[in-house]
């Protein structure tokens, strides 16, 4: 479609701020070239975002410019007056409980609690400014918290997203990893990205992601920041040291939240060095607006040999256990 009869700068907004609300609000890719605007995605949320351009185009020639509450209106009643948030039907096909569980809905699958401890979990983080989400793998405690950020600045709740791990090897070393620092760090990022690949269409995630509203980055790069809007997740933090829990905790700006997720039975620190994840389960009980979300192999989603395979490790272990305590 062409941007006709006004202003493309005073359509898309100072630093493109109106063209980034429609971004947030929809799931496809909007391309601008020119006076050319390119829509890519499901095709009745394309046919939406062009009534929404062409709303814009009417009001900013009938007023003569644009706010950030304008574009929000149109796209509340454009899509109030089309298709409906679930696809028709599921809605009604689910119960209060399920409706509560539900995260996110992208175009391909609805993302949901499908466990006791997963739905607490959700229920926690809705409730609290920061939560801690400490289980064995295979919960889904990395993958909730992504969608849950996703949900967020989907509803322009917050306006960045920041995911970080700390860069500690599992038995390799980055030394001896070929490339340059990204490259040497991003293994041990994949799984975020992995997590976003599912919830984001690939173009949209691109373009978040060289606009910084999207940021993955190892926890030391989190030093001297100060986070505001923002939502924040450290996930595997069990390999974070005290002073790096401490550091990343006192991050938070005004309206942030944070998730903080990790297996404190998979701890990769030297011996000699303390996990955050451990020590801030005392100091930081009992603080209003902290929680703590525990798991256990009942909310195991993964391949179901997953929760046999913790089952094995922790009998195995309570073997060792009891052999030393005889000798």
């Amino acid at each position: 479609m062409r941007i006709e009869g006004v202003d493309a700068l005073a359509l898309l907004g100072l630093n493109d701020a109106n063209l980034q609300i429609v971004e947030k609000r929809f799931d496809s890719t909007v391309i601008v070239r020119g006076d050319a605007i390119t829509l890519r995605g499901d095709p009745g949320e394309v046919d939406q975002l062009e009534r929404v351009f062409k709303e814009l185009m009417f009001l900013l020639a009938r007023n003569g410019s644009l706010t950030a509450n304008d574009v929000d209106t149109v796209i509340d009643l454009v899509t109030a007056n089309g298709e409906p948030a679930l696809p028709r039907g599921i809605a009604s096909s689910l119960s209060t409980d399920e409706l509560d569980a539900l995260i996110l809905f992208t175009r391909n699958q609805m993302i949901r609690a499908k466990t006791p401890g997963g739905r607490a979990y959700v229920r926690e983080v809705r409730k609290n400014d920061i939560v801690f989400a400490i289980g064995p793998a295979g919960t889904g405690k990395t993958y909730m918290a992504v969608a849950l950020a996703v949900a967020a600045l989907k509803n322009n709740e917050i306006t960045k997203i920041v995911l970080t791990r700390p860069a500690v090897e599992a038995g390799e070393s980055l030394g001896f990893l070929p490339g340059d620092l990204k490259e040497k760090v991003d293994p041990f990022l994949r799984p975020l990205y992995d997590a976003l690949d599912d919830m984001v269409p690939a173009e949209k995630l691109r373009g978040y992601i060289e606009k910084r509203i999207i940021e993955i980055a190892p926890l030391a790069y989190m030093r001297g920041r100060t986070l505001n809007n923002a939502y924040v997740i450290l996930d595997e933090a069990q390999n974070a040291s005290t002073m790096q829990m401490k550091m990343f905790l006192t991050r938070l700006g005004p309206n942030s939240r944070a998730i903080v997720t990790g297996d404190v039975t998979q701890i990769d620190l030297p011996k000699k060095t303390s996990s955050g994840l451990v020590q801030v389960q005392e100091v930081l009980r009992g603080v209003a607006g902290i929680s703590f979300v525990y798991f256990d192999r009942n909310d195991v989603v993964r391949h179901r040999l997953v929760k046999d395979i913790i089952d094995a490790y922790e009998r195995h272990a309570n073997g060792k256990a009891r052999e030393g305590e005889e000798l």
